[in-house]
């Protein structure tokens, strides 16, 4: 499982929520600590750059609103600098939404780590999840973040390769630059390498490698240049 491991799969250089992976291996593992990591977060953001507004909602003052008053946001919840928040969006708290990142009409997001410049543009549904630097996600694709039989995630990366996450909900895990497809589903456990492209319309379980390409949802195959 090292490919899928946190250094593996993000530049932490590209997010406000770098410490939150301090000391830990997997991306899973932050999941559980979103919301606390928010509130301590908050209380120390310059005055001058955000606005706290609402209980425990830290957002920057360049943030660009479409319509502001056609959107939900719970806390805790921060939205950094010159992102993007389209009317119609649902934002459910223990959000972090990067750096001109987009989040787009009927989109919606619970328990999530956006990095920086992230697209979620249009009716996607994002939970308990963790977006890398770039990744964007086609129109209609989510994230599905319980089994269908509520049993505990595991992260597999083929039949001897696997890891107990502990966790009853777990979304998807997609490394910098990672593209999906339109209507894709992202299964429980999802992980996706960096600069991956899922095809449109595909159900992805397990992981996908980083640089390839998963389509006819059985079949990955490396990209070429």
């Amino acid at each position: 499982m090292q490919e899928y491991t946190i250094e593996n799969l993000y530049d932490l250089n590209e997010t406000i929520a770098a410490d939150i992976f301090k000391g830990v291996t997997y991306p899973w593992e932050v999941l559980p600590k979103i919301k606390e990591f928010i509130l301590e977060l908050g209380k120390t953001l310059p005055e001058d750059k955000f606005e706290k507004v609402g209980d425990d909602i830290w957002i920057a003052k360049s943030v660009k609103f479409l319509s502001r008053q056609n959107n939900y946001i719970a806390g805790p919840c921060i939205i950094d600098e010159d992102a993007e928040i389209r009317p119609g969006a649902f934002i459910r708290g223990s959000v972090i939404v990067g750096k001109g990142a987009v989040v787009g009409n009927s989109t919606e997001l619970k328990n999530v780590i956006l990095f920086n410049k992230v697209q979620v543009p249009h009716y996607n549904y994002v939970g308990d999840s963790i977006l890398g630097f770039k990744s964007h996600m086609g129109a209609g694709s989510i994230t599905s973040n319980v089994k269908s039989d509520k049993k505990l995630v595991v992260v597999k990366n083929g039949k001897d390769d696997q890891v107990e996450t502990g966790l009853k909900k777990m979304g998807a895990m997609l490394g910098d630059n990672v593209e999906v497809g339109c209507g894709s589903i992202l299964n429980p456990g999802t992980v996706i390498g960096r600069e991956s492209n899922i095809y449109p319309l595909s159900s992805v379980r397990g992981c996908v490698p980083a640089k390839h390409i998963f389509k006819d949802n059985d079949n990955v195959v490396p990209k070429t240049e």
